[in-house]
């Protein structure tokens, strides 16, 4: 509570040999006079000190009891404690500096020493308040004492009570004032501190990129801008939005309403097209921060706007990428999915519309493509896009699926299969016309499958499934076009040839794995291996699954055959690491099996009669069979995840995912399809596009793996385009298991 305790004895007067222990601030002569504490104060208090000193105990004890009755005082006292004092010690401290008022210093030493006392009194918590009543205790103890105690002369105890009252008084003006004297000192330190923070963030928010500025929200004013708020907006600032007026009239409104939701409490953020006085029309991102009082109401806002033109641009590019075929400029499949799909919605809606889906083959397009070249091939893929554009409304879709397929969706027709028709007879004939490259008179065909809604299925997927399933009927039977008919394409060419033997092929172990590495572009090592399917058919050899699944599907089979990959390549996995090869498994699983009830139970029992850990395995589907259901599959990619399962998006790019619905999937690995890969060094759209799949992949936490790589100089290209893992008959062809074992043993 004060300075520490002084040795017993009579101080050395102003003027004496000894050294004086520190200098005042505070003028203690000036009190002196102001009070008129004489000499004669002074010396008869110094007479009678030893005698008004014998009541120093009883006075302690009173002191004692002041202090810790007082629960403010006590709580003060406890929390000096607490903080690693000596309570003891502060009190006594305390009543020592009051007993010392009877030995009348006045000069320097006592001033500094009733300073410091001041100053203590504000360190500690203690309020002046407190010390009158300490003072006030003393005053009445030394008073009975002056009148009860025989030793003091009868003429001097009123001369004596009063140089006692004048020298309390002196000491409890020095130490209000040096308490005061500390607490302004404190509030200095505070507000140079607070200045120099100031000027520290001033010195940032000047150099950071983004606008900021606060909005009181009861003035509606702007209580603070950096200077780039300032110049950006020309100077003035008009609260709240400081340049709203450089906002399009078509766009403020909903600024508006994101300002009405910050009011209410809520952080805001969005992105707005803004007019740069510098720049010209740019991207910005806004956010509002909220800051409200205890009861929720909001007293300021903060306000933050930074440029993301560049962000925006090349969302917009990855956008067009992911969206727009990069040859004929026409949409892509991801963008016709989405167009069928909404031709569906509207149709759903108004009774008797339909929805005509078609899927046009070019049957000539790779005997050109192969003997010409690629430029005469996109040259050719060009002009099949102009020619069928010009037939079709404008509220016809028009895509390039991939390859040589084009795909083609007719909303809201009345009579679907008339309609139908007319237009694959019409995009029959312009087909047929020749076709000039290079002083060269080429010819093409077309083969065209037509599936309607609602007659062939109600949905997107199911739809553009049997328009592909006609499409090679007709390609079969060399007819032009074919609707959909369900006994016809169930028995198509393949479903006769197989569907007979596929129900006693498991039996009679006809299926097989074929195994293919991946590896890590970083250092070359294995890093997994994908679970490839085969069926050692007894006539036709090796068949891929491409030509059977399909089938397998249509007849109900698809869950006993992706039972049999499970447990097949779980126990190879299993055989490997037993082997010390610790490689990883991936497996496929299609769309019908995908959607097929029980999927993640039958993952699971597979797991456990394997006695192997899920996080030992990926399943790869394709994005379309993601996007199929996308409420289902977030669901089953979720219930796979908690069992530690990986999961790989096959053939990624060239399905119809969403960038938005990707990132709130438990994804590990993005695939990319080898189609991007054939021309990855000479065609720069595909450098683009890998590029950007790559990179798309890293910001969503993914692996990204290429998969057909055969060339060399695609391997070296996807390692400089930081692709993290490879696989393809560059590196390595898938093999049979016993061969797979080998492989691994050989140091590959």
């Amino acid at each position: 509570m004060s300075r520490p305790p002084r040795r017993r004895g009579r101080p050395k007067e102003e003027g004496a040999s000894a050294k004086k222990k520190s200098s005042p601030v505070i003028a203690g002569k000036e009190f002196n006079f102001v009070l008129q504490l004489s000499a004669e104060d002074v010396r008869l208090l110094r007479r009678y000190e030893s005698a008004l000193a014998q009541g120093a105990a009883g006075f302690a004890e009173k002191f004692y009891n002041y202090m810790f009755d007082n629960p403010d005082i006590a709580d003060v006292m406890y929390a000096h404690e607490r903080a690693g004092g000596n309570v003891g010690e502060l009190v006594r401290t305390q009543l020592q500096h009051q007993l010392d008022l009877l030995k009348a210093g006045i000069g320097d030493d006592a001033t500094a020493a009733s300073e410091q006392v001041g100053r203590d009194h504000h360190r500690w918590g203690l309020k002046p308040v407190w010390s009158l009543g300490a003072y006030q205790l003393f005053l009445d103890h030394i008073r009975t004492l002056i009148h009860d105690t025989s030793t003091v002369e009868p003429e001097h105890r009123a001369p004596l009570e009063r140089a006692l009252t004048k020298v309390v008084f002196r000491d409890l003006g020095i130490t209000a004032e040096a308490y005061w004297r500390e607490a302004l000192e404190q509030v200095t330190r505070q507000r140079d501190r607070i200045g120099h923070e100031q000027d520290l963030a001033g010195e940032l928010l000047h150099h950071i990129p983004q606008l900021l500025w606060t909005v009181d929200v009861e003035s509606n004013r702007i209580s603070y801008a950096t200077p780039d708020t300032r110049e950006f907006c020309g100077g003035e600032l008009e609260a709240p939005i400081p340049c709203f007026f450089r906002i399009p009239g078509s766009e403020r409104e909903r600024v508006l309403t994101a300002w009405q939701q910050v009011i209410d409490g809520n952080n805001v953020q969005l992105e707005i097209p803004v007019t740069d006085p510098e720049k010209g029309d740019g991207w910005y991102r806004m956010a509002f921060y909220p800051a409200a009082n205890r009861r929720g109401r909001v007293l300021r806002v903060h306000c933050l706007m930074e440029d993301v033109t560049q962000t925006h641009s090349d969302r917009e590019r990855l956008e067009q990428l992911s969206t727009q075929d990069e040859v004929t400029g026409l949409p892509n499949r991801t963008l016709w999915y989405d167009r069928l799909a909404s031709a569906i919605a509207v149709a759903r809606r108004n009774p008797g519309a339909s929805v005509a889906v078609m899927v046009v083959d070019i049957n000539q397009f790779k005997m050109y493509n192969d003997s010409l070249g690629h430029a005469a091939g996109d040259e050719l893929l060009r002009q099949v896009a102009r020619r069928v554009q010009k037939l079709l409304r404008d509220t016809d879709t028009l895509a390039r699926l991939g390859g040589d397929e084009f795909g083609i969706v007719l909303p809201m027709v009345q009579d679907a299969e008339k309609a139908a028709e007319r237009v694959a007879r019409e995009v029959q004939s312009v087909l047929g016309a020749p076709y000039r490259f290079d002083g060269r008179e080429l010819c093409l065909s077309s083969s065209i499958g037509i599936a309607l809604y609602p007659q062939h299925g109600e949905d997107a997927n199911t739809l553009a499934s049997h328009a592909d399933s006609a499409m090679y009927r007709a390609k079969w039977n060399s007819t032009p076009f074919l609707f959909f008919e369900t006994e016809t394409d169930l028995s198509a060419s393949e479903h006769l040839q197989f569907s007979g033997q596929l129900h006693g092929a498991l039996e009679r172990e006809e299926f097989e794995l074929h195994y293919q590495p991946k590896f890590d572009l970083r250092d070359g090592r294995i890093c997994g291996a994908e679970a490839l399917l085969r069926w050692r058919h007894p006539q036709e050899g090796l068949v891929l699954p491409k030509r059977f699944i399909p089938v397998a599907e249509q007849l109900g089979m698809i869950s006993p055959i992706t039972d049999w990959v499970l447990d097949t390549a779980l126990a190879h996995s299993k055989a490997w690491r037993a082997g010390g090869e610790p490689v990883d498994i991936s497996i496929n699983v299609s769309a019908r099996s995908f959607q097929s009830p029980g999927l993640v139970d039958r993952i699971q029992a597979a797991l456990a009669r394997a006695g192997v850990d899920g996080s030992r395995l990926e399943v790869e589907i394709t994005e379309d069979t993601l996007m199929a259901d996308l409420e289902q599959g977030a669901r089953i990619l979720g219930e796979l995840s908690a069992l530690g399962v990986s999961i790989a998006i096959d053939d990624f790019g060239t399905g119809y995912s969403s960038l938005s619905y990707l990132r709130r999937l438990p994804i590990d690995t993005l695939k990319i399809d080898q189609s991007f890969l054939v021309d990855l060094g000479r065609e720069p759209r595909d450098l683009a596009i890998v590029r950007s799949i790559i990179e798309l992949g890293h910001n969503l936490d993914c692996k990204v793996v290429a998969e057909g790589v055969e060339a060399p100089e695609a391997g070296e290209r996807l390692r400089e385009l930081g692709c993290d893992l490879v696989q393809g008959f560059h590196f390595s062809k898938p093999l049979p298991d016993a061969s797979f074992r080998e492989w691994l043993s050989s140091g590959h």
